[in-house]
């Protein structure tokens, strides 16, 4: 496998970057988070931060998956991993499925990475790990699994992804 020299990563808003101000859920969307935890972690590889968007992942349309397909084809690394809102995750990851000889792995949060109990960390962990390791493609990492944006789908309810 080629080592991986820099991992662009692609911030679009989401649950993983939101900040909240009151019990009503009034929210916004902060500083992507992703590098201040790389760094603080001291991970052994270069990256760079894309903040692209500052969208909750309903308000994401074609134009803005459009947006992030163009960044990914006219640059020069191989590996991408997108942090995204959950519920849209899927719909962008077909989106730029046609994208050849790139790794590009998404991934995000059901609490917001600021919470204590979030699961951010663990998803971002995770999809760094399957982006080296997976082949070239799209992918969707929640949760500790690597799907096949085809054969996988948010429920909503239970708050998980899981296999159709």
């Amino acid at each position: 496998m080629a080592e991986m020299k820099t991992l662009k990563i692609i911030t679009t808003g989401g649950t993983i970057d939101k900040l909240y101000f009151d019990d009503l859920s009034d929210y916004q969307i902060g500083k992507p988070i992703i590098g201040e935890l790389l760094n603080t972690y001291h991970v052994g590889f270069d990256f760079e931060v894309v903040p692209l968007l500052k969208k909750d992942s309903i308000y994401i349309t074609d134009e803005d998956r459009e947006l992030i397909k163009q960044v990914i084809e006219k640059s020069d690394e191989k590996y991408f991993l997108i942090t995204h809102g959950t519920d849209t995750m899927i719909e962008t990851a077909q989106y730029l499925k046609p994208i050849k000889n790139k790794t590009i792995v998404l991934t995000g949060a059901l609490t917001p990475a600021r919470f204590n109990s979030t699961d951010a960390i663990f998803n971002i962990g995770c999809a760094v790990a399957a982006v080296q390791t997976q082949p070239q493609g799209v992918w969707v990492i929640m949760s500790g699994l690597v799907w096949d944006p085809d054969h996988v789908r948010k429920n909503r309810k239970a708050n998980r992804f899981e296999e159709v």
